[in-house]
């Protein structure tokens, strides 16, 4: 149901990458809060879109919809969405869209490096109108094995991969050292609606 869900919300939505995500949002449906004490910092952004089914196809299940900047994205609708047949032209699809990380700082970290995936989903019932959720939370454990304070960089090893890490706050930075651990929690959640047209 993931599968399905995610590609929808790419269409509409465009690119929702983490490098814009600590950026402030300009656009009037999109929230972005952020917070910061010692040694812990999270950023979360809320995103509400409405798209209008402009076609329907109930044969090929294919569904064309008209995004918030007027750009048409005919999707294919998997046969786990439940009520298709309930979608008529001029409906509105509402996407909620919630990004959200925090980093902790762990002082003489102990932990083995770490990473766990979970994630969950829900559908529309037997003959409700169509909707669906997916969420999924990515936490990672990673060593801090390098800090450079010419550049403000920290370098993490994880348990797969290593990076570098910009720390822009100068008071946060000063409290990471070798030797610590930064534990990381990503989670993405997305939740579909589909409600009547509007009366005329």
């Amino acid at each position: 149901m993931k599968r399905q869900l995610l590609p929808v919300v790419a269409a509409l939505l465009g690119a929702l990458s983490m490098p814009a995500f600590a950026q402030q949002a300009a656009d009037p449906n999109t929230a972005v809060v952020k917070e910061s004490s010692p040694g812990k910092a999270s950023m979360a952004r809320a995103t509400r879109l409405t798209a209008t089914v402009e076609a329907i196809d109930q044969q090929t299940r294919e569904v064309t919809l008209k995004g918030p900047k007027g750009k048409l994205h005919t999707l294919k609708v998997g046969p786990d969405v439940r009520n298709l047949d309930q979608v008529k032209v001029g409906d509105q699809v509402v996407v909620r869209y919630l990004e959200a990380l925090s980093l902790t700082l762990k002082k003489d970290g102990k932990e083995l490096r770490s990473k766990v995936e979970t994630s969950g989903g829900k559908r529309a019932a037997a003959g409700e109108k169509p909707g669906a959720a997916a969420a999924e939370q990515v936490e990672v454990t990673a060593d801090v094995v390098a800090v450079n304070a010419k550049t403000q960089t920290v370098t993490l090893k994880g348990p797969n991969q290593t990076v570098d890490l910009k720390v822009r706050d100068p008071e946060q930075f000063k409290l990471i050292k070798v030797g610590d651990q930064i534990q990381a929690v990503y989670t993405q959640a997305v939740a579909l609606s589909v409600e009547p047209a509007a009366k005329k």
